[in-house]
């Protein structure tokens, strides 16, 4: 399909020739209403992905500028135990890895509220947090981690290094996909490591998000979606090559790309590489026709999901849905499904509770919402973390609730 509108792809500068997938107009995914504005309107724009068939990167057109998505940012990493685990588990195998120590500098590019840092500085490692939400870096300065509050680029590479900063590792996970101006991003990146520094960069693999029909992981705050051959570009472009690269269970299955200047001969690139590349070439993501097969799934998610509502509802059952999360915005406004469908949302971020889900305008309350009201149905809406979910709410089989999980196809568990 041609698109509609004259974009060009943000790493090749090509035209974007075909539409990847559209799921219609949406407002922006953490931008919660507060209930003295329930009856205020709210900006929607389109969510409709693209794919360049020069570079094969699927993007987002920018809508809104960066500055207005993260000026009041609703995400706090620290709310999910099994992210904590997750970043504590990376910098033991940093530190292991890569022997370092006192002497050592680490700078993690989108820090959030110091969710990640904290476990290098208790290692006794000097560390730097970049991040654009001031309201969170707020947090992380609190909790005593250095943090600068700046959108990364090549200006604010070449402040940092004017102050003598030249970190042995960069950390910039799950921050990719929201950078508008991709090659700055990466550029600064390269300006500002050391000469045989290391940068591990984590992010959701497109594979697995069409593999696994995660179609609601796209919205406004993620510009980019990476294949590896798309992220490997990315990074030659700019200097920098990827060395060895893992795969995570992360967010429905993640990449972690460990990328070094392309002049140093510290780190080989390791067999991983060329692994990960065969496997992409094998299963079609070198080919655009591969990319324009996914729609079809998306479509049929939506209609799974309407089924299931109207019979819940038909049968005079109650539903309430589980994480005021960013994909569960996507989903629910792309199927259309407002209070008629489900009374409230529960989540454990103090900072999304008691306010309106952006678009569909359900309410979100603490999680003791749910004891109180009894559902005879929970929608897991961030279903990358459905099993943590499940057992912090053993009560919601006790008094014979189910749960329910729309992604990658509708299934109550028993």
């Amino acid at each position: 399909m041609t698109p509609r509108a004259p974009f060009v792809c943000r790493l090749s500068g090509a035209p974007l020739d075909h539409v990847f997938v559209d799921l219609g107009m949406s407002p922006l995914s953490n931008a919660y209403v507060r209930p003295e504005d329930e009856h205020r309107m709210e900006p929607f724009f389109p969510l409709t992905t693209y794919i360049s068939s020069q570079s094969l990167l699927v993007q987002l057109p920018m809508f809104e500028r960066p500055e207005e998505i993260f000026k009041d940012y609703a995400y706090f990493s620290s709310y999910s135990d099994s992210w904590l685990k997750h970043a504590q588990r990376y910098v033991d195998m940093m530190i292991a890895r890569f022997s370092l120590g006192a002497t050592s500098s680490v700078v993690e590019l989108a820090s959030n509220d110091g969710y990640l840092l904290q476990y290098f500085q208790q290692a006794g490692i000097p560390v730097l947090g970049v991040e654009p939400a001031a309201n969170v870096a707020e947090v992380a300065v609190a909790r005593g981690i250095p943090t600068d509050v700046a959108f990364f680029g090549v200006a604010t590479a070449t402040r940092l290094r004017a102050r003598g900063i030249r970190p042995d590792v960069i950390a910039a996970n799950n921050v990719l996909a929201h950078v508008p101006d991709l090659n700055d991003f990466i550029a600064g990146m390269e300006h500002l490591l050391s000469p045989t520094g290391v940068i591990t960069v984590e992010f959701p693999h497109l594979a697995c998000l069409m593999e696994g029909n995660q179609f609601d992981t796209i919205y406004h705050e993620h510009f980019s979606y990476f294949s590896f051959f798309t992220a490997q570009q990315a990074f030659a472009q700019n200097g920098l090559t990827v060395f060895d690269v893992e795969r995570l269970s992360t967010h429905g299955g993640s990449l972690r790309a460990f990328v070094r200047h392309s002049d140093s001969t510290a780190q080989p690139v390791r067999a991983a590489v060329l692994d990960m590349q065969e496997w992409e070439r094998s299963r079609g993501y070198h080919d655009l026709e591969t990319y324009l097969g996914f729609a079809p799934k998306v479509e049929a998610t939506k209609r799974a999901l309407l089924t299931f509502l109207i019979a819940a509802r038909e049968a005079g059952k109650s539903v309430a849905a589980y994480g005021a999360a960013a994909k569960g915005n996507t989903l629910l406004n792309y199927c259309g499904v407002r209070r008629d469908f489900i009374d409230y949302v529960v989540d454990r971020n103090p900072h999304k509770q008691n306010v309106l889900l952006p678009g569909t305008r359900i309410p979100v309350f603490s999680p003791e919402r749910l004891s109180e009201t009894r559902p005879d149905y929970v929608l897991i809406l961030p279903w990358n973390i459905r099993d943590e979910i499940v057992a912090q709410l053993p009560e919601v089989r006790a008094w014979g609730g189910k749960f329910v999980v729309p992604i990658p196809e509708l299934t109550v568990l028993d």
